[in-house]
């Protein structure tokens, strides 16, 4: 008799689930019964059902905190974690697996769908055939399984509400390609040793509060500055032009250093999709010598988890400097 593997299913929500009713879409269990049994001759699927099951742009700090707890207990008994999740929040959903779990030995792979699993020409076949392949891979790391494709989690965004082909990692591509008809190919997955540590999870606290700003010209700057001490954050990030640059106006320059002077993190990410935020222009040294962390290559669902896990873990500046040359997102020195 074959040994089957078995995949520890977390149904979150979302469209792939989805049922019309009189006030729109909404989530439903009926997924559970259809959605995996095409591939049940090579797999064992054991689901746990969120409830409530949600929207994911409904998510919430206390839903991540209970995510991660039951990843914790699973991992060690499965041959992998499979997370349904609607496709608004999934690439930070994909980001906190990515970057909570450490010394993760097992694939943690994170699917959706533009439209529900019974829709006519519905994408939900396709994305969790891919998803569910990807188990057959020496994957370590968390990964999310969209129109055909493997991403890696860090770096990855939802892309399209348009198309099936949804989310994309402009930094660091694609990690395989799969269809029924070649399985897969273009396979460039980034060799990872197994590791003799034990999965260890980083904490998270509801209570971090972390907040975005993005700059365009005009009042933006004075906004932020206005607002920045009276908000309540505990970390910032900051979606600046170009290469990190920002205005070098003289309130909002002093507005950042007062915040990360009293242990406020303000990490600097760039607004480009393919954009890098580091020291290159003199137009944001300012920002840096008010205690700004660069970013580099962080997307806003990377830097937005990073930070979460920062204030939670209570990190300063320069932990989380390094945590960016660990991720490969800046490089070091």
């Amino acid at each position: 008799m074959q040994n089957l593997k078995s995949i520890f299913v977390l149904y979150t929500g979302g469209t792939i689930g989805m049922s019309q009713s009189e006030q729109g879409l909404r989530p439903d269990t009926a997924l559970a019964g259809k959605a995996l049994v095409p591939f049940a001759d090579r797999f064992r699927f054991d689901w746990h059902l969120c409830d409530p099951l949600i929207d994911s742009s409904a998510v919430t700090l206390d839903d991540w905190q209970g995510w991660l707890q039951l990843a914790a207990e699973k991992i060690p008994h499965y041959d992998g974690v499979l997370v349904l999740h609607g496709t608004d929040t999934l690439a930070y959903a994909a980001n906190l697996f990515a970057l909570a779990l450490q010394d993760l030995d097992k694939p943690v792979v994170l699917t959706g769908s533009q439209w529900p699993y019974d829709a006519e020409n519905s994408d939900a076949p396709l994305n969790l055939a891919t998803a569910v392949a990807a188990f057959e891979l020496d994957l370590r790391e968390t990964v999310i399984a969209f129109n055909g494709k493997l991403f890696p989690a860090v770096g990855s965004s939802k892309i399209s509400t348009e198309s099936a082909a949804g989310f994309g990692n402009p930094h660091f591509g694609v990690l395989a390609e799969w269809s029924p008809e070649q399985n897969w190919h273009n396979v460039r997955i980034r060799p990872s040793e197994k590791t003799a540590q034990a999965l260890q999870v980083r904490p998270l606290s509801a209570q971090a509060k972390v907040v975005c700003t993005t700059l365009i010209p005009g009042f933006a700057a004075q906004a932020f500055a206005d607002g920045l001490s009276s908000s309540g954050a505990d970390a910032v990030v900051l979606q600046s032009y170009g290469h990190g640059n920002a205005p070098a106006d003289a309130g909002f320059i002093e507005a950042v250093r007062q915040f990360t002077a009293k242990g406020g993190l303000v990490l600097n990410i760039s607004q480009v999709q393919q954009g890098n935020a580091a020291a290159v222009y003199a137009q944001g040294s300012a920002l840096r010598q008010a205690g700004v962390v660069n970013g580099g290559k962080a997307n806003l669902e990377t830097a937005a988890v990073l930070l979460t896990l920062a204030v939670s873990g209570g990190w300063q500046a320069e932990r989380l400097q390094q945590e960016l040359v660990g991720l490969r997102l800046v490089e070091e020195g």
